[in-house]
């Protein structure tokens, strides 16, 4: 048996992937990919914490395990030289914010030579906008792009490098990937390789464009309403840690109005260019509790309801940090600010500014956030001050005109 094992290795040549990130879905991602068609490989700024085998837990809400699972890396580095001149897939598994970095740290050592596959477990802010970005400034014409619409599972660290746990999966997903007719390989060989095929459940709808996964509302609304929600209700600060709210089990009706409010900005721009452009597939292109009842099959109609009833969101704490009066605060740095402002809100308030539509709750949140966080973003108008250096300092904002779009139908795919 063993020798038949060795003869058969010898002959299939495993295709070799490289998570890019060591964010919670990494820990998730890398275990699951055990017994594919991948040697996978981790691009990390910290090698040195990573051990060879990642494991990952699976818990259910009252924290019993319901399995384990483990798989190996072939290698981690920070060294771009070492790892993608041999990718075929790349698959990014960390903050929004830092896609942009990343991409165009390594794209000078991809092969022109093969097809070569990048995409991300969550496509929020004009992925596609990211890769063309690199394919055009490095010539590379052989890139397959790809991207989840939700991130698969649930996820969270127990140790950096080591360990993870999921929660479990969304029942239903989506993806898009370009050219549309790579759909089915990359559904073979990944997509339900790092979730169906475990969980009996999560498979993966195409979406036909990246558009509807930006307009797509989630983490995008949800964040940023619920921090603004809590600076509306409790203010700047609290006076003791254990006084802060949780993100989602103390979730009330002023957050809930607001995460409405914002969505149907939202939906302004995404019946705008429903209209604009009929003939297009924008079924995945939805509003925040459609969405919510495609991805999980559930039957909520109350925002409130879908969170504080939800089994897997009840863990998680608001992001705060201590000042120094000694006060806790929003963490003003946080992905929350830095992922769903830069790469969320503030693509949409430019949208809405080319369709010339109104957008209120972006307004007040964009404006709210630039007051936290000592910048200027908009200004007194309500327009985006899109030459100041707080929103176009290079690579930090995913704005479409600072890929060089200039209008709406630039950006549709």
């Amino acid at each position: 048996m063993q020798k038949i094992e060795l003869i058969r290795n010898i002959y299939i040549m495993k295709k070799q992937l490289v998570v890019c990130g060591g964010g919670s879905s990494s820990h998730t991602l890398i275990p699951f990919l055990k017994d594919s068609i991948f040697d996978v490989s981790v691009y990390t700024s910290r090698p040195e914490k990573w051990s060879n085998t990642i494991e990952l837990e699976w818990h259910d809400p009252s924290g019993k395990v319901m399995g384990t699972y483990s798989g190996n890396i072939k290698k981690a580095s920070s060294d771009p030289k070492e790892l993608f001149p041999n990718a075929d897939y790349i698959v990014f598994c960390m903050p929004v914010h830092k896609y942009r970095v990343a991409l165009h740290e390594l794209a000078p050592y991809l092969s022109k030579d093969k097809t070569v596959f990048i995409g991300t477990v969550y496509g929020q802010g004009g992925w596609n906008w990211m890769v063309d970005e690199i394919k055009k400034e490095f010539g590379l014409t052989n890139i397959v792009t790809f991207a989840f619409g939700l991130i698969p599972w649930i996820c969270r660290l127990i140790e950096y490098g080591k360990k993870g746990v999921t929660y479990g999966c969304k029942a239903v997903n989506y993806a898009a990937v370009y050219p549309n007719e790579y759909f089915d390989q990359v559904n073979e060989e990944f997509f339900n390789e790092v979730c169906y095929k475990w969980f009996g459940k999560g498979k993966t709808e195409q979406s036909k464009n990246f558009l509807s996964l930006t307009l797509s509302v989630d983490n995008q609304i949800i964040h940023t309403s619920r921090c603004f929600g809590l600076y509306k209700v409790h203010g700047k600060t609290w006076q003791n840690k254990e006084d802060v709210p949780w993100f989602y089990r103390d979730y009330d009706d002023v957050s809930a109005n607001l995460l409405a409010d914002l969505d149907a900005d939202y939906e302004k721009i995404r019946a705008a260019i429903r209209t604009m452009h009929p003939e297009k597939d924008f079924r995945h292109m939805l509003d925040y509790l459609a969405l919510e009842r495609f991805s999980y099959q559930s039957q909520n109609t109350d925002v409130k309801e879908s969170f504080v009833t939800s089994q897997t969101l009840v863990s998680i704490q608001t992001p705060t940090i201590q000042n120094s009066e000694g006060l806790w605060e929003v963490d003003r740095n946080h992905r929350f600010f830095l992922d769903d402002i830069y790469y969320g809100n503030c693509i949409v308030k430019w949208m809405a500014e080319q369709l010339n539509i109104d957008v209120p709750t972006i307004d007040s949140i964009i404006r709210w956030s630039q007051e936290i966080r000592n910048e200027r973003i908009i200004d007194d108008n309500n327009r985006l001050i899109l030459d100041g250096k707080d929103l176009s300092a290079p690579l930090k904002a995913g704005i479409p005109c600072y890929y060089g779009y200039k209008t709406i139908e630039d950006i549709i795919d």
